[in-house]
């Protein structure tokens, strides 16, 4: 399916010259003088760059051939992620390119969504919240009992995130993946 100018807006997926994008932000412009058009800024799924482009009046752009599939991750060998579907048992490896930065929150045995393109996988999409445990932060000081202070904290994965000072070593907190922010202790 083809879109044109007038099918444009946030968050829709489109293919230009082979490569999928997500549209980021969307304007739709009706200068004084002129034709209207509607100047888009998109995000790649193979690479993250961003890239602009204004669209005029019978511009085109194509839907891209895109699955999501759920699949569990098993482990990272040095080399690759390696990820298995949960219901063909087929496994497939990818690089540290390919997953990004979602790889601080992934733990084995997590389920994730993959994006695939024309059958390749292209990216990695984790749960919104995760619960992961604190290996190290700092101690406690007496006294130190406000919610407003934060401290390090280095969790399980590697990632690190700002936490209150009631949170100790050992506890398993819960994470917000997409602004890695502490959100609650899980009880």
């Amino acid at each position: 399916m083809a879109y044109s100018m007038g099918d444009l807006k946030k968050g829709l997926k489109i293919e230009l010259e082979g490569v999928p994008y997500r549209i980021t932000e969307y304007q739709h412009v009706k200068p004084g003088k002129g034709a209207a058009f509607v100047r888009v800024k998109m995000k790649s799924f193979l690479d993250g760059r961003v890239l602009e482009k204004t669209f005029h009046a019978g511009d085109k752009c194509e839907e891209p051939n895109l699955q999501e599939k759920s699949m569990q991750f098993l482990y990272h060998d040095g080399d690759f992620f390696q990820f298995m579907d949960n219901e063909t048992y087929e496994q497939i490896g990818l690089s540290e390119d390919q997953v990004g930065d979602v790889a601080k929150w992934m733990i084995e045995s997590m389920v994730v969504n993959i994006l695939f393109h024309n059958g390749k996988a292209i990216s990695v999409d984790v749960p919104q919240t995760v619960e992961l445990k604190v290996v190290e932060t700092p101690p406690n000081f007496k006294g130190d009992t406000t919610s407003a202070s934060k401290k390090p904290a280095t969790l399980e994965t590697g990632a690190v995130v700002q936490v209150p000072y009631h949170v100790l070593e050992g506890d398993v907190i819960r994470v917000n993946t997409e602004t890695g922010e502490y959100l609650d202790k899980v009880k």
